[in-house]
């Protein structure tokens, strides 16, 4: 039998390594979105968020004008129509003397509202300030102090108390045919008033409201043909009140009126 010679094939193998392939168009992919993004941001912002074109400013205000609203909201109109702080705006808003409060909205498309409005003054604090209807000392500086108007003073912190007195104090006056000039609350906490004809009315700090019910009851209308002679009235009796007349010397005693008033 004749032999079939088996020949051996060699095979050879090869290890199976990764082979790495690079994406050039892949990695050119970010660079180009980011470029895309950069640009929409740069060129689209004006159409997504655009500048803000007007202010659009209301309420009645006389003591504020204008341009120290703009002038007061400007740091903050870099920003778009959308991105602008208008609760930053709103607060340096406020902060302006005379603004009692402010509100800012967006107006489509591209401005802002501006609604103020304005403390009411009652009277004067000291040299330069204001106090508004509720007794709050809006402002110490005031540009223009109202001289009408009634002025108030007393120890820090006392704004409110003095205020609330001299709001309740002017009714009852009007009714004496009397206006007020000044209101004044010493450190131990005691009211003296100064009427618009120089009469000065000695309250004390104990029952306030009673003795101004003896003025207006019972000493002005008293005292009501020669009260342009009067230089004070003093009700920190227990029976009645005392009047001091102009021209008398300071050594003088005071004339007595009505002593036994409130005991019978």
């Amino acid at each position: 039998m004749a032999r079939r010679n088996k020949r051996r094939r060699n095979v050879r193998r090869e290890s199976a390594q990764p082979a790495f392939a690079v994406n050039w168009r892949a990695l050119l992919v970010p660079p180009v979105v980011l470029a895309a993004l950069i640009a929409a941001l740069v060129f689209g912002r004006p159409i997504v968020d655009p500048p803000v074109s007007q202010l659009i400013i209301e309420g009645p205000f006389q003591r504020v004008t204008d341009v120290q609203i703009q002038a007061a909201v400007a740091p903050e109109l870099g920003a778009g129509f959308l991105t602008s702080d208008l609760e930053r705006m709103r607060q340096r808003i406020a902060a302006l003397d005379w603004i009692d409060s402010a509100k800012v909205r967006r107006v489509w498309p591209d401005k802002l509202g501006i609604a103020v409005t304005e403390h009411r003054a009652a009277a004067r604090w000291g040299d330069n300030g204001l106090l508004n209807v509720r007794g709050e000392l809006f402002t110490e500086n005031a540009r223009h102090t109202l001289p009408e108007l009634a002025k108030l003073s007393g120890p820090p912190g006392s704004e409110k108390a003095v205020a609330e007195f001299y709001l309740s104090v002017r009714g009852r006056l009007a009714e004496a045919n009397s206006s007020l000039d000044s209101l004044n609350m010493d450190a131990r906490g005691a009211y003296t008033l100064v009427l618009a004809g120089g009469q000065e009315i000695r309250l004390g700090r104990d029952d306030v409201e009673q003795r101004l019910e003896t003025f207006v009851d019972v000493a002005a209308p008293a005292l009501a043909t020669r009260f342009h002679e009067v230089e004070y009235v003093d009700l920190r009796y227990a029976n009645g009140f005392a009047v001091g007349w102009l021209g008398s010397e300071p050594g003088d005693e005071p004339a007595n009126a009505f002593e036994s008033y409130g005991n019978g």
